[in-house]
């Protein structure tokens, strides 16, 4: 059995519940620093990795999922408040159209920057990104190749969105993301001997004959406009995806990951 005491909250008027479901405003997660995550595999691998998960709380219908029980148990009890809730309260308090079992209120991590550099740094730097999916689905494939660090530029959609949050699929843990300025960020990283890579159908150079190794920031943009002009002006280089058939071009995301698996394939892979 798990020790520790368990709160119990059935009503929408508690004032608890209405400061998590507050959560669900971006204005509320930058005033308080907290973020709400939703179902049984985030909470898991917020847990895993040691993130500040200060609440959990489950429906009091379905019980604590059985996938969370290890991860909570210790000889001093729950390592952070564990709530049982109404449904009408899981309701409330979460994004989706069927309520998840679970959901927590984490603690937003401070940022990280000092994996943005050194000899080997690849890192993802987003230019206004507005679709969850998209910037969910690129912390997931710079995950998957063992980037560095993803940047997520100013104008881009909030990283802690619950929608973003969720299409993370966990990745959100396991390695930095970083809310930044890039009009500060992308000179000094220049400074510091980083190559900003672009994107562009015009560019001459296929990202297959690119050479990724190095320390290299790879710059997407926005879904309909690519890069802003000052940020495509500090660009370094650009390379093209190579296409065969007759699409015009790649989703955003799809084109991350082809890019990202390609500097993975040169660094470890040749």
């Amino acid at each position: 059995m798990i020790n520790g005491p368990v709160q119990h909250i059935a009503s929408q008027q508690n004032a608890k519940v209405k400061e998590w479901a507050a959560l669900l405003e971006k204005k509320q997660r930058d005033r308080t620093g907290r973020f709400i995550l939703e179902g049984v595999h985030l909470i898991q691998e917020a847990l895993k990795s040691g993130a500040p998960v200060e609440t959990v709380v489950y429906d009091a219908e379905r019980g604590l999922p059985a996938e969370l029980e290890p991860l909570l148990r210790s000889e001093d009890g729950y390592p952070c408040t564990l709530v049982e809730a109404s449904a009408a309260v899981m309701s409330k308090c979460t994004g989706t159209d069927t309520p998840p079992p679970v959901f927590g209120i984490v603690i937003k991590a401070e940022a990280d920057t000092a994996q943005l550099y050194g000899p080997a740094a690849l890192v993802v730097v987003l230019d206004g990104l507005r679709d969850p999916g998209n910037v969910g689905t690129i912390i997931r494939s710079a995950d998957a190749v063992g980037a560095s660090a993803v940047v997520i530029g100013r104008g881009s959609v909030d990283l802690y969105n619950p929608k973003t949050v969720r299409s993370t699929m966990g990745s959100l843990f396991h390695l930095p993301v970083i809310e930044a300025d890039l009009m500060k960020l992308l000179p000094e990283g220049r400074e510091r001997g980083i190559r900003l890579v672009g994107t562009s159908l015009q560019a001459e150079q296929s990202c297959f004959s690119y050479d990724w190794n190095g320390p290299t920031w790879l710059l997407l943009g926005n879904e309909s406009n690519g890069l802003s002009a000052e940020v495509s002006a500090l660009v370094d280089g650009s390379v093209l995806i190579p296409m065969r058939g007759q699409a015009e071009s790649l989703n955003v995301a799809m084109a991350a990951t082809v890019l990202l698996h390609e500097a993975m394939r040169q660094r470890h892979y040749r």
